[in-house]
C-alpha cells in the first residue's frame, strides 16, 4: 500500500494505516481507490468575535452560527466539477445533506479540520478562519484495498533549513502560566495548548509519510491529499476520536506521557512513575469524566463506561489510555456521536465550551488540521472510525513547493510546571520534524522501543442501582463537561429530568426537586442558578450550585488558600448531618474556589484540614463541593440516591 501511494503522485489519495503489530487498536489498513465524487467545505464569511478573554470568565456564546458552505464534486475528464452547493448549520446536518448522494455500502472518508469547532460549541472566535479556506475534505469511497502493509526501503530524510516557531520557549512557559492564573481563579480546569513549527518541505508529503509509518508506528495513522488542492495531511496518531458500530459507541481518550526508556528496567520505571503521577492521574481522570459526558449526549442512561485502562507505549512515548463506551440512544447515530464528541475532549480541555473560547484567545490563530479528525463513516448505517490528528503534518503546496505545519502542545493543570511543559511540547514534535528534514541527524534521537499494551486496574466501578424514585428533576446546565454525567445518575435512579440552561431565562420551578449543577466561573454568571438556590423545594448543589446556596445564605466565595484541586479524590470527614453518613470519604474535587465566613446554614462536612465546606445544608436545602458521578468518587451514587431518597419520602 506504501508503495502504491508513493507512486500514485497528482492523484487524489486516502490511505488508512493501522500501523505497528495487530493488536485491539491496529486492526485493518484500508486504501481508497477509484474516487469520483468527493465535498469540500469551506468557511465562509464570518466577522471576528469584538475582543475579549474568555481566560478571564469573558466567554462569548453564540445562538446561531452562519452556515458553512460545501461543494459537491464530481470528477469529469480529469478534473473535479462543482455539481451541487451545501449550505449546513451544524456539523451534524452537513452530513446529512450527503445522505441522498450516497449510495448503500458506499463511505465518506477524509478529514475534518478543527476549526469545524465553530459549529459543534456555540462560541464566537476572535481569530475565525479566512472566507473560503479549506474546513474539510472527504470523498465518496465505492471500493478500498485492504491488505497487509508492505513498507519499500526507506529514504533518510533531506535535510532542509528555514523551520520557524510560532513562540520562543520563554513566551512559551509564560503562556502556561497565564492558564494557570485563569484555573486559581475557577474559569477552567485544564486547557490544551499547542506551539507551531513551520518551514519548506524538501520531499514530496508522501514520502515524509511513509517515513513516519515506519519510525513512528501507530494504529490510527492516515495519509491523504487532494492534489488539485494543494492539501496533504500525513498523520502517525495513536489516538482514536470515536468508533460506532451496531449501534455501539467508543472513545479512547489519551492523557498522561512518558518517554520511552533506554532499556526494559528504565522502561518500567518510567511507566511506574506514569502510573503514580498525581497530576497525569488527575487529568486523565478529568478526561474520562469529560468523554462520559460526551458520549451521555447520545447514548443510553447507564450504558456509558469504562471499558479499558491500558499504558500504551508507541515508538517513542508512553501513554495513559482508557475506553470508553456507550449504547447509542435509539434516535441516535454515529452522525450524532461525531457532532457531540467532536473536537475531542482531549486536545481541548475542560470544560469544554469555555477552552474551546480561551484556545482562540491563546492561539491566535486557527488551528486547521491539527487536532481535527480523520477517518470514514457509512451515512446509512452510521458506523464510523475517526482519529484524532496529533502527530501530524499539514502540509501545502505554494509557488515556493511544498510548506509544513507540525503543532504539538499538551495539557495545562494547576501542578504543570513550565518548563517541562515546554520540553514535552518540544519532544512530542521532534519525530515530526526530523522527518521533515528540519533536525539535523546529529540531533540527539528519541529512544525508541517497541509498541506494547499494559493493562491497569479500572478506576470506576459498576453502582448496582437498588431503588429508583418517580420524581420530576430539574437539572440546571451550568456548561460543565460533566453535566451528562450527572443527568445520566438522574435517570438510572428513575427520575424524569428535565434540563435547564443557567444562562437562560428565568423560569419557574414545578418539579419535585432542583439539582443545580457544575460549571466554571462564579455563580453569578447565572441567574438561573442563583434563583434555584433560594427555592423551598428540595435543592442539591453540586460545586458551582453549593457555592450558589452558600451565597445566597450569607457566606463568602474566595480562591481556595491551599489552591485548586482538579480531578483529584480527596478526603471529605462528614458529620452525618447531610445526605453522608458520619465518616471519611473519598470523593473527586473540580473547583478552585471555596466558601468561607459564616451563613445562614449548617456546615455538614468539610475537607481534611476541617476548615473548607464539603458539604452544607439548610433544610431540605443541600450543596456538595464535590464530584458525586466521577470515576474517582466510589461512593458518589450513594450521595444522589440519599438526596432523591429525602425528596421522595418528604
Amino acid at each position: 500500500m506504501i508503495e502504491r501511494l508513493i507512486q500514485s503522485e497528482g492523484e487524489d489519495r486516502i490511505l488508512l494505516l493501522s500501523g505497528g503489530p495487530k493488536s485491539h487498536l491496529a486492526t485493518r489498513s484500508m486504501m481508497a481507490i477509484g474516487m469520483k465524487k468527493r465535498v469540500v467545505i469551506t468557511q465562509p464569511k464570518i466577522e471576528a468575535a469584538e475582543k475579549h478573554s474568555p481566560l478571564n470568565g469573558e466567554t462569548k456564546l453564540r445562538d446561531m452560527q452562519v452556515p458553512m458552505h460545501a461543494s459537491l464534486q464530481e470528477q469529469r475528464n480529469g478534473a473535479w466539477k462543482v455539481t451541487n452547493l451545501i449550505h449546513a448549520q451544524s456539523l451534524d446536518a452537513m452530513f446529512r445533506s450527503l445522505k441522498p448522494h450516497t449510495p448503500k455500502g458506499s463511505k465518506w472518508a477524509g478529514a475534518l479540520s478543527y476549526d469545524l469547532v465553530q459549529w459543534t460549541q456555540p462560541i464566537a472566535l476572535q481569530y475565525p478562519p479566512k472566507e473560503g479556506e479549506i474546513l474539510a475534505i472527504l470523498w465518496l469511497v465505492d471500493e478500498w484495498i485492504e491488505d497487509d502493509v508492505a513498507y519499500p526501503e526507506l529514504p533518510s530524510p533531506v535535510r532542509i533549513d528555514g523551520e520557524k516557531s510560532s513562540h520562543t520557549d520563554l513566551e512559551h512557559a509564560v503562556i502556561v502560566k497565564r492558564i494557570k492564573k485563569s484555573i486559581v481563579a475557577g474559569e477552567l480546569y485544564q486547557l490544551n495548548f499547542g506551539r507551531t513549527w513551520e518551514g519548506p518541505l524538501a520531499e514530496e508529503p508522501a514520502n515524509i509519510f511513509h517515513r513516519l509509518s515506519i519510525n513512528n508506528p501507530a494504529p490510527f495513522s492516515g495519509y491523504i491529499e487532494a492534489a488539485d488542492l494543494g492539501l496533504a495531511l500525513a498523520s502517525s496518531s495513536p489516538e482514536i476520536l470515536l468508533e460506532t458500530k451496531d449501534g455501539e459507541v467508543m472513545t479512547a481518550p489519551i492523557k498522561g506521557t512518558r518517554p520511552r526508556g533506554s532499556d526494559p528496567d528504565q522502561e518500567s520505571l518510567l511507566r511506574r512513575d506514569l502510573v503514580h503521577d498525581q497530576k497525569e492521574r488527575a487529568e486523565h481522570r478529568m478526561l474520562v469524566d469529560l468523554e462520559r459526558n460526551d458520549l451521555g449526549i447520545v447514548s443510553k442512561p447507564g450504558s456509558v463506561h469504562q471499558s479499558r485502562f491500558d499504558v500504551e507505549a508507541y515508538a517513542n512515548v508512553q501513554h495513559l489510555v482508557s475506553q470508553v463506551r456507550g449504547v447509542l440512544d435509539d434516535d441516535k447515530d454515529g452522525i450524532d456521536a461525531l457532532q457531540a464528541l467532536f473536537p475531542g475532549g482531549s486536545i481541548t480541555g475542560c470544560p469544554k465550551t469555555v477552552v474551546c473560547a480561551a484556545i482562540d484567545e491563546l492561539e491566535r490563530k486557527p488551528r486547521s488540521f491539527w487536532t481535527g479528525s480523520m477517518g470514514w463513516i457509512d451515512l446509512h448505517s452510521g458506523d464510523s472510525t475517526w482519529n484524532i490528528m496529533i502527530r501530524t503534518l499539514e502540509a501545502r503546496y505554494t509557488t515556493e513547493g511544498w510548506q509544513g505545519t507540525v503543532v504539538a502542545g499538551g495539557g495545562i493543570t494547576i501542578e504543570s510546571n513550565p518548563e517541562s511543559e515546554v520540553a514535552e511540547a518540544v519532544w512530542k514534535a521532534a519525530a515530526l520534524r526530523r522527518a521533515c528534514g528540519w533536525l539535523s541527524n546529529d540531533t540527539k534521537p528519541m529512544t525508541k522501543g517497541e509498541l506494547g499494551i499494559y493493562p491497569l486496574y479500572l478506576e470506576q466501578q459498576k453502582f448496582e442501582i437498588e431503588e429508583k424514585f418517580d420524581l420530576r428533576v430539574a437539572f440546571i446546565d451550568n456548561l460543565d463537561s460533566f453535566s451528562y454525567n450527572i443527568i445520566h445518575a438522574l435517570q438510572m435512579f428513575g427520575c424524569e429530568v428535565d434540563v435547564i440552561d443557567g444562562r437562560g431565562q428565568i423560569i419557574d420551578f414545578d418539579h419535585d426537586a432542583v439539582v443545580i449543577g457544575p460549571g466554571p466561573g462564579r455563580p453569578e454568571i447565572s441567574p438561573v442558578t442563583m434563583r434555584a438556590a433560594k427555592l423551598e423545594i428540595p435543592v442539591l448543589g453540586i460545586c458551582l450550585g453549593h457555592q450558589a446556596i452558600g451565597l445566597s445564605r450569607g457566606m463568602d466565595l474566595i480562591e481556595s488558600p491551599y489552591g485548586p484541586v482538579h480531578g483529584v479524590p480527596s478526603t471529605i470527614i462528614a458529620n452525618g448531618s447531610g445526605l453522608m453518613e458520619k465518616g471519611r470519604y473519598d470523593m473527586t474535587r473540580y473547583n478552585s474556589l471555596v466558601l468561607a465566613g459564616s451563613g445562614e446554614l449548617e456546615v455538614t462536612a468539610s475537607d481534611e484540614t476541617g476548615s473548607l465546606p464539603m458539604e452544607i445544608r439548610d433544610g431540605n436545602t443541600y450543596g456538595i463541593q464535590f464530584h458525586p458521578e466521577s470515576i474517582g468518587s466510589q461512593k458518589g451514587m450513594l450521595v444522589l440516591a440519599e438526596f432523591l431518597r429525602r425528596v421522595a419520602h418528604a
